[in-house]
């Protein structure tokens, strides 16, 4: 009787834990998320709105958009909570949502909302056509953020500057034309069952974009200066080139994008960076995460062994995210959220999370894969990595010391200040009176009152280091929203909604993880620290104590750091980054840089056998040094 009981006990318990999962264990509908998630898509729509519009506070908008260059640049997207659009953030939201559905289109289906999907996709695929009029001209920007950002209007009433903008052989841009490439390449496999003459499309400006990104060699930002100071490339464009090569290769099978991956892996930097942060600017771990996919697919061919270089960086972003690395882990707040930057860090927690994701998904289904990812701090099993991706989530969600949704209208609680012209001005079609670029700014950017129209499915920018978040208009760096910031969540939450309709076990929360810093690791102070060139790096860096002195009870000392080029094939280390954490003093010698530290303006390479030098000054444990990227050439 005593275990029949038991028994009928575990399968109540059984039962109430495949109730949970499908609702999201934390309570959460990933579904709905996803849902509102597209519509945030519609209501960024600049152009004719189609008549299966569902955000209907939203009119055209747009409408002599290319006009004055001669071109029909109508449609594609805002980025954000103003009314430019700018090409390279555009395209990868257009390559990620490609992506997601690549990945987690039968999720998305199931859910209801494939179709949604693919038209998110088309509306920016269609503008990038326009845009893209000849083989070697490609048009990135229409309007501009410096007169733009001088009027708060509603795109419908828009009176600014609607220039465009474009790259050509004479104003080279190889990032937005490489990026727009991957996206349309990307797409083309969206379509290509359903819509098979679009799909060559496709793939055939894809092709020439890539052509024309390799040939005519520049930065988009050099040629096109007035999106400089908002969508800088700070990364170049060595990745954007290796990640329309990796889309090109996942899109035909053809043999010379695999060769052009492998070959250039050392040139452009997809073997020789290792970063944590993944979005519109920079790619690599992207792109290693693709390289990965081939390698255990079995499609590596003769070139394994540089795709295993490109996989163990892969691992190292993985490993660095979850909090398994060695001592460059993400930080994260209090609460457990991945932490990056005040201004928008949500849009790395998103990316993060798809890329995590997949990553897991490939590990476990993949041959090759060997069921998890090791690193320095234990093994990541598959399950783990996948419930970290859910902490993230649902913290976006809600579960949040604030009890806040960082979507907008998902949950009871969310921002209802949304730095967002459009959303926080009367509707259009409610109230077609004009509303001029002064008149936005003194009626409605001021309002204290909540948005009249909500922005559904937006994922604004989110809380601080210290999980504190201000709902406030006027606060753009935490409540503007932008499309980059929601395109990776959806796969993510297509497959956290398909896991839960399954009532799948695998979200089981981790083991805590230990974030390791210079004090756990050190048990002494060392005089000395090296980190020999290996094969998967041909820097070495070693750092000594090179003076020790004492001044009002604390002991101070001097580390200098050797950085050298231990290249065995005698080849050069250029744009060299470097990371340096728990470091508590000065530092002289490298210049800060948007990924770390770089070496000073006059010191542009390190050829093989040559070493730069920097010195810096704290008390206790040394501070941890490693290499971020690096090309080799």
């Amino acid at each position: 009787m005593a275990k029949n009981v038991m028994a009928l006990l575990g399968l109540l318990a059984l039962a109430a834990t495949v109730v949970r999962m499908a609702s999201g264990a934390g309570g959460h509908d990933y579904a709905l998320a996803l849902k509102k998630s597209f519509l945030y898509f519609e209501a960024q729509r600049s152009g004719v709105l189609p008549p299966n519009q569902r955000v209907t506070w939203r009119e055209n908008s747009g409408l002599f958009d290319g006009k004055a260059n001669g071109v029909d640049l109508v449609g594609g997207y805002y980025d954000a909570g103003d009314n430019v659009k700018f090409g390279l953030p555009m395209a990868f939201t257009v390559t990620m949502m490609s992506w997601g559905i690549l990945e987690y289109g039968k999720q998305m289906a199931e859910a209801g909302e494939l179709r949604n999907a693919m038209d998110a996709v088309k509306w920016g695929t269609d503008y990038f056509i326009k845009a893209h009029p000849e083989p070697d001209v490609l048009y990135g920007e229409v309007g501009d953020g410096d007169t733009d950002h001088s009027c708060w209007q509603r795109p419908e009433d828009m009176s600014t500057s609607r220039q465009a903008f474009r790259i050509d052989p004479q104003n080279p841009g190889s990032d937005l034309a490489g990026e727009t490439a991957a996206a349309m390449a990307a797409a083309s496999l969206v379509f290509r069952n359903t819509y098979p003459g679009y799909a060559n499309l496709l793939l055939e400006h894809a092709k020439q974009l890539f052509t024309f990104a390799d040939k005519y060699r520049g930065k988009y930002d050099a040629s096109i200066t007035v999106a400089r100071n908002y969508y800088g490339s700070f990364s170049g464009y060595g990745d954007e080139l290796l990640w329309a090569a990796a889309w090109l290769y996942e899109a035909t099978e053809e043999g010379c994008y695999l060769e052009y991956l492998a070959r250039n892996g050392d040139a452009l930097g997809g073997t020789g960076w290792s970063i944590n942060q993944f979005g519109w600017d920079v790619k690599y771990p992207g792109v290693q995460v693709m390289a990965a996919k081939f390698l255990l697919q079995g499609r590596a061919g003769a070139h394994a062994a540089t795709l295993q270089r490109y996989r163990q960086n892969a691992e190292f972003f993985v490993c660095s995210c979850i909090g398994k690395g060695a001592f460059n882990n993400v930080p994260r707040t209090p609460s457990g959220m991945m932490y990056h930057q005040r201004w928008n860090n949500l849009q790395f927690v998103t990316s993060a999370s798809f890329l995590l994701t997949v990553y897991a998904d490939y590990a476990t289904k993949l041959p090759g894969g060997g069921g998890g990812v090791r690193c320095p701090a234990g093994a990541a099993r598959p399950y783990e990595i996948l419930a970290f991706v859910r902490s993230q989530v649902n913290y976006i969600l809600g579960d949040n010391p604030r009890g806040t949704s960082y979507m907008v209208g998902y949950g009871g609680s969310f921002p209802r200040q949304v730095h967002h012209r459009g959303a926080s001005i009367v509707s259009f079609t409610k109230n077609p009176s004009f509303v001029s670029c002064q008149e936005g700014y003194s009626s409605w950017y001021p309002r204290q009152a909540g948005n009249p129209n909500v922005l559904d499915g937006a994922i604004v920018g989110g809380p601080d280091e210290y999980d504190d978040f201000a709902d406030e208009r006027n606060n753009y760096e935490q409540t503007e929203a932008a499309t980059y910031n929601s395109a990776p969540l959806l796969g993510v939450l297509a497959r956290l909604a398909g896991a839960c309709a399954a009532g799948m076990e695998e979200y089981q929360l981790p083991p805590p993880v230990v974030n390791h810093t210079a004090a756990a690791l050190a048990s002494s102070i060392p005089h000395r620290r090296r980190s020999p060139a290996s094969s998967l790096s041909p820097v070495e860096i070693e750092q000594n104590v090179t003076r020790t002195w004492v001044r009002r009870g604390a002991t101070y000392r001097r580390y200098t750091v050797t950085v050298t080029n231990r290249s065995s094939r005698k080849k050069t280390v250029r744009e060299l980054h470097l990371g340096v954490s728990e470091l508590r003093g000065r530092l002289w010698g490298l210049d800060k840089a948007r990924y770390g530290y770089v070496p000073p303006k006059w010191l542009p390479e390190l050829r093989a056998g040559e070493s730069l030098r920097f010195v810096y000054v704290q008390t206790g444990t040394p501070a941890n040094v490693w290499v971020t990227g690096y090309k080799l050439v």
